[in-house]
């Protein structure tokens, strides 16, 4: 997700325009529909709104926005560029070493205290449980 994340960053900041027309449809979403009172209209030079109207005009203006310019194709192709270096790193991943033997410890690390003062304790422990059975 982080991959994805910063390749569809990178692909908007080297698309400012397609940036702030995004940021125009967020600020639109925002302050039409989502930061308004639901108990006022939409007026818009004299004609009020409802809700459904609102919505609908809304929903057209990103479809077109995201299918009907270029924006729609940048981010296709940001995702899309995302994923498959996404899947290259899976592929290429050899995930040997990310499992311990049960022969090798497991205090070695920047929380190892915790684990060092969990098997002293059990340690202790083992001689007062089996002289009891």
């Amino acid at each position: 997700m982080t991959l994805l994340a910063v390749v569809l960053a990178f692909s908007l900041l080297s698309h400012p325009l397609s940036l702030l027309v995004l940021l125009g449809l967020l600020a639109a979403w925002l302050f039409f529909y989502l930061f308004r009172p639901s108990d006022q209209p939409l007026v818009i030079f004299g004609r009020a709104f409802s809700d459904r109207e609102t919505l609908a005009a809304l929903v057209v203006l990103t479809l077109f926005v995201v299918f009907l310019t270029s924006i729609g194709s940048l981010l296709i192709s940001a995702i899309l560029i995302g994923v498959a270096i996404v899947c290259l790193h899976g592929a290429f991943r050899v995930p040997e070493d990310l499992f311990l033997d049960d022969q090798e410890p497991g205090n070695s690390g920047f929380i190892s205290f915790l684990g060092n003062a969990a098997t002293s304790a059990a340690v202790a422990a083992a001689p007062a449980v089996a002289s009891r059975v």
